[in-house]
């Protein structure tokens, strides 16, 4: 099993680069995908480690960094609300 998910892995990352460099695509997106991952984390590490809050904790794991990227400062702000109304 595990052989045929390396395999798999493998044939898509080859896929990717072949549509990445037969479409001449910039790597402007992987440099803003960083920078968004990277102040997603740092805000919700701010959020966590603030204490602005007491008692909440918005766990680091990929749906709360997916959502924090995709929605960017907002994103935090509605996961804090969520956490806050749900508590």
């Amino acid at each position: 099993m595990k052989i045929v998910l390396a395999i798999i892995l493998a044939v898509s990352l080859l896929l990717l680069l072949y549509t990445v460099l037969k479409y001449r695509l910039t790597w402007r997106w992987l440099r803003v995908f960083s920078v968004q991952v990277i102040v997603a984390a740092v805000a919700i590490y701010a959020i966590n480690y603030s204490g602005f809050f007491s008692g909440l904790h918005i766990p680091l794991n990929p749906t709360t960094m997916a959502t924090a990227v995709l929605l960017g400062v907002p994103g935090v702000v509605l996961m804090v609300c969520l956490k806050l109304t749900l508590i």
